[in-house]
């Protein structure tokens, strides 16, 4: 058993057992047992008979590991080039993905593990515990049954976004590509994912196309999530409440009756403020969505071309500073939300029966992260009661 005491302020994202909408205890303790939680409390009610090991927090901020619920890491290249034209005024667009694709295809197994290792130590590094990774730089059999192989090394939590975009090769006949996706494709990358994605916005799958995709992943045995409405206004919203989707993600062009059917469905909006940032584009109404019931996840969108950060805490800064939210309601997004968006129950807060993942601040309150942008805060990182940093 595993005692970590001396904490000074505990986040546990369970409002009956601390302080607030984050469940704050202040001068806090926690008892791990194999991997999990078995008691929360404070110092002073510690019984430490059977304690085998001791963390001493001294005094600093406790917080629930981040969730990072959609990510790209299993690519080749970079698109720095890309980036520094947008920079100038070069509009944003979905057709940037060929160019990682054609490199991703070419790049070797070891290749792509590696690339993908290094991004998943960014994103421990950053306090990331739990990481979602995405196919969808392959957009072949082949190229997408092993990205799904090597993001199996990652995690678990896999998603086949085989309908990314239309591969330069099917660009006149983008129905032909769906068909492989809902055949052939699926067929052989089910085993090796748990969830289906599609990209339904201009310049990617048409509404039509995205609930065949989507049908045809269910019916495999795969979760639904999406990719929508990020470069325009569109039908995603609808299909993804109409499908029961885990998540819609980006969201960034939402009308008042998307907003409504978010609010009475199970469908978190996944909110991924630095594409915004790195495409200057217009930020999501998050405000709007959080007062009107919606439940809302933030992640990184990890990818090359769009947003190339595995960092959970600048995406918190950047939700508190551009889109409005309150510290609080960034660190739950990013960490309880991204929970829900995966639909796991036993991470995203620290109480009795959770996985004991958790990070230790180098600070004395989780405000920290929107506070001091850009400077790592993280002093230990924990995942199944061991540590990673």
């Amino acid at each position: 058993m595993i005692l970590v005491h001396n904490i000074g302020l505990l986040v546990t994202n369970t409002p009956n057992i601390g302080e607030g909408e984050i469940g704050l205890i202040r001068d806090a303790a926690f008892l791990i047992e194999d991997g999990v939680i078995f008691w929360v409390g404070q110092n002073s009610q510690i019984s430490q008979g059977d304690v085998d090991a001791k963390v001493d927090a001294l005094g600093r901020c406790v917080i629930p590991g981040f969730v990072d619920s959609h990510t790209h890491l299993i690519f080749a290249g970079d698109r720095a080039d890309e980036f520094s034209l947008r920079m100038q005024g070069l509009p944003y667009s979905a057709g940037g993905i060929a160019a990682t694709v054609e490199l991703t295809r070419s790049a070797s197994n070891d290749q792509l593990l590696a690339n993908a290792h290094r991004l998943n130590q960014e994103a421990i590094s950053s306090g990331t515990t739990t990481i979602e990774v995405k196919s969808g730089y392959g957009l072949t059999l082949h190229d997408e049954l092993r990205s799904l192989e090597i993001a199996g090394q990652i995690t678990q939590e896999r998603t086949f976004l085989g309908a990314h975009v239309v591969p330069t090769e099917f660009k006149n006949n983008s129905d032909e590509y769906v068909d492989l996706i809902c055949g052939q494709m699926l067929d052989a990358v089910a085993p090796h994912a748990k969830w289906i994605d599609v990209f339904c916005d201009r310049g990617a799958f048409n509404p039509d196309q995205t609930r065949k995709i989507l049908a045809a992943g269910i019916a495999k045995g795969l979760l639904p999530r999406l990719h929508v409405n990020q470069l325009e206004a569109g039908e995603g919203v609808k299909i993804g409440v109409e499908f029961d989707a885990a998540s819609v993600d980006h969201v960034t062009y939402l009308s008042d009756s998307d907003i409504s059917a978010l609010a009475k469905s199970n469908t978190v909006a996944t909110l991924l403020p630095a594409a915004e940032f790195s495409t200057r584009s217009a930020y999501p109404d998050a405000r709007k969505l959080i007062d009107a019931g919606v439940k809302v996840a933030l992640a990184t969108d990890c990818n090359p071309g769009s947003s190339y950060t595995t960092s959970m805490p600048f995406v918190i800064a950047l939700a508190v500073r551009e889109m409005k939210l309150s510290p609080e309601e960034a660190l739950l997004a990013a960490t309880l939300g991204g929970a829900n968006a995966l639909r796991r129950n036993d991470i995203g807060y620290l109480n009795v029966g959770a996985s004991a993942d958790f990070t230790i601040l180098a600070a004395p309150s989780y405000i920290h992260l929107a506070y001091r942008p850009g400077v790592s805060l993280m002093e230990e990182v924990w995942a199944n009661g061991a540590r990673l940093k």
